[in-house]
């Protein structure tokens, strides 16, 4: 540990509807054996249920130096990842998901396997996966757009459990836009990323939170936030579709001029008309897009907005400490 880190990593945890496995989260993490001092990071994304109340009342009987942040609302799993780097002060920030399906002890190898190799970034690989088949095509869908827009490595499989030095963590942490990836951030800050195969454990209670609204707004965000690719692409499309505009042109001339003009199908018209029709509108929605998130930004649709901050622990440090880490600070 540096003198400005007091802790050798910080586990960022986020929540939504976890008041299930609230009691065996945090045992688990009590029972990693340790002998540096290491800290978790809470961030409640705004949980309709008991989460917030069972877990302040958890950690007050608990030996871990926890910080619980609450949202005010519900912003998304990226914003609350990013909230938890804000917050967090250790040498590496490791992301665990709140079911458990990452267990914590493999997080310990994540660490040292990015201290070892000298690297920024260690994403989890699953040896095997224990999502359930709609999760897994939603995120190998994302998965390969990320890979295909963004300078990630085509290899690693971007989990959502990932070890982050410290100095990469802080580099993202300035970053206002409402529309968050961490792993697009992070691919503009560092190159230095390795991945390490771990266990995936099946859920330990409840059902995942990513359904497919959330899917697609995250492939939106993936698509639209961090590449101006699909405007290359609807350019190009734009000019083929008026190259073929102008053989139809040539050919409708030649034909004028040499007196072979037959008398052209309704449905061949129709169809041409709805085909060029849908492109058009297409370019229009992916132009739209960028517009939109660009009008929200610039009139301050905010990433995340923190409403509590608690510390838990046998040397808790005066809260305004954190007060002015809020994510629109």
């Amino acid at each position: 540990m540096s003198e400005a880190s007091p802790y050798a990593f910080s586990l960022i945890v986020p929540l939504y509807r976890s008041e299930e496995t609230i009691e065996r989260l945090v045992d688990r993490l009590e029972a990693i054996g340790f002998p540096q001092p290491w800290q978790v990071i809470f961030v409640d994304d705004g949980s309709p249920d008991r989460t917030h109340a069972l877990l302040s009342q958890r950690l007050r009987r608990s030996s871990l130096a926890a910080l619980l942040v609450r949202h005010t609302r519900n912003f998304g799993e990226h914003q609350a990842v990013l909230t938890g780097y804000r917050h967090a002060e250790g040498e590496f920030f490791i992301n665990i998901d709140d079911d458990l399906q990452n267990p914590p002890e493999e997080a310990l190898r994540l660490l040292e396997y990015a201290r070892v190799h000298d690297l920024d970034v260690v994403y989890g690989n699953y040896i095997v996966k224990n999502h359930d088949l709609f999760r897994n095509l939603g995120s190998g869908f994302a998965n390969f757009t990320a890979r295909l827009l963004l300078d990630l490595p085509h290899f690693y499989y971007l989990s959502s459990f990932r070890c982050v030095s410290r100095q990469i963590g802080q580099l993202i942490t300035p970053n206002s836009s409402p529309y968050v990836y961490i792993d697009g951030l992070l691919c503009q800050v560092t190159n230095r990323i390795g991945s390490l195969d771990v266990r995936h454990d099946p859920r330990d209670a409840g059902k995942s939170g990513y359904n497919l609204r959330r899917l697609i707004r995250l492939w939106l965000v993936i698509l639209t936030s961090f590449s101006l690719m699909p405007l290359r692409i609807a350019t190009f499309v734009g000019l083929g579709s008026a190259g073929l505009g102008g053989l139809s042109f040539l050919y409708i001339l030649v034909t004028t001029i040499f007196g072979t003009v037959e008398v052209a199908g309704w449905a061949s018209e129709t169809s041409s008309i709805l085909f060029f029709g849908g492109i058009q509108c297409l370019l229009l929605g992916v132009l739209g897009e960028y517009i939109g998130r660009i009008y929200l930004t610039l009139h301050g649709k905010p990433q995340a907005h923190v409403r509590t901050v608690e510390w838990s622990g046998s040397k808790a440090p005066p809260l305004d400490r954190y007060s002015s880490r809020s994510p629109t600070a």
